[in-house]
Formats: C-alpha cells, structure tokens, sequence
C-alpha cells in the first residue's frame, strides 16, 4: 500500500486538469493585441516559456502566419521528491494567421521578441497614406 500526502482538492484537482489539458491540446492559446499607432499597426503576441530561435513568421499572400514552439517541462519521476501536484501549461506548436488587409508596406514588416512577448509593427504602404493634392491652374489671379 503506497502513502500519499493528504490533499483535499486531489480530485477537484484530477478532473479539472483532464478537462484543461484536453481543452489546451485542442486549441493553443496566443492571445494577441492589435492596435494602430499612427502610419504603423503594432501586434502583441503572448509567447511566454518560447525559445525566440522557434519563432517562425512568414507572409503568403495577404496572410501572415506565426508559429512557435514551448518544450515540455519535464519532470524526473525518477526521484520519491518529484511529483506532479497540477500540469496546466500547455507545451507544443502554436500557430496563428491574421489576414492583412490592402494598403500594407508587407516588405516593411518587423519582429522583436522580449520578456515572452512577439511585437509585430506592420507600416501603412505610402500610397495608401493620405495626402493633400495641388491644384494646378493657367489662370492668373488677380488680387
């Protein structure tokens, strides 16, 4: 007969881990935020516990695409010490698609990655930027 450590929420715990694990495997996560700031469009990506050389982004056509991998946090079970007590974090490939829009300097677009956030700053293409139109006359105006 194996002892184990006294733990009230063990089966509230059981359960609602299966449900998170299946639900996470399902469906990676990456929560994004997109906003534009002045002639550029800045997308925020949360990619926490990713290797930046993992990191893949790629424009085909009017899609940009993001793709990156977590590793698994193993654990060694082989010490009595080491013991799994809850396991939410997803692991694996996460993938992304946003579909870009006409009027985009796609050529322009940029990638950082700091403290477990993707930044994206995509440009305004010149020609889709207002701008102001002189008017060209012959006539001479008087004053």
């Amino acid at each position: 007969m194996t002892a184990h450590p006294f733990d009230p929420f063990r089966d509230i715990d059981r359960v609602f881990g299966q449900f998170s694990r299946a639900a996470a495997s399902e469906s990676r996560a990456m929560p994004m935020d997109l906003y534009r700031q002045g002639d550029t469009f800045v997308v925020k990506v949360d990619l926490p516990g990713v290797n930046p050389n993992t990191i893949d982004i790629d424009v085909d056509d009017r899609t940009l695409t993001i793709r990156a991998e977590r590793p698994p946090i193993e654990l060694d079970v082989s010490q009595d010490n080491n013991t799994w007590l809850s396991r939410e974090r997803a692991s694996g490939t996460y993938a992304r698609q946003i579909s870009l829009g006409p009027g985009l300097d796609l050529a322009k677009i940029d990638a950082s990655y700091r403290d477990g956030v993707l930044t994206l700053t995509i440009p305004v293409a010149e020609e889709a930027k207002p701008r102001k139109i002189a008017v060209h006359t012959d006539q001479v105006i008087e004053s």
